[in-house]
């Protein structure tokens, strides 16, 4: 599990996943005092637009896949991430 301190631009997919898990969990047992569930919270939404960006550019890398005259995959193109 990814510790609260660990940079989430640096963090897979997965990690970020779990760690957004956790997030959950943990504000869901209402045991969290106030302050520390704002900071959960606002953890728990960087994980999420983290999460959400890397999804939005695989489904771009996988878009730019180019298909050959008998519509099968013939090769990719590098995409460029903005």
């Amino acid at each position: 599990m990814a510790e609260q301190g660990t940079d989430i631009s640096q963090m897979s997919f997965e990690d970020a996943l779990r760690a957004l898990e956790d997030v959950v969990r943990r504000l869901e047992t209402g045991e969290v005092p106030l302050d520390e569930s704002i900071d959960l919270y606002e953890r728990g939404e960087t994980l999420r637009k983290h999460c959400q960006a890397r999804l939005d550019a695989a489904q771009a890398r996988i878009e730019k896949i180019v298909a050959g005259p008998d519509g099968k995959a013939a090769g990719i193109e590098p995409f460029e991430a903005g």
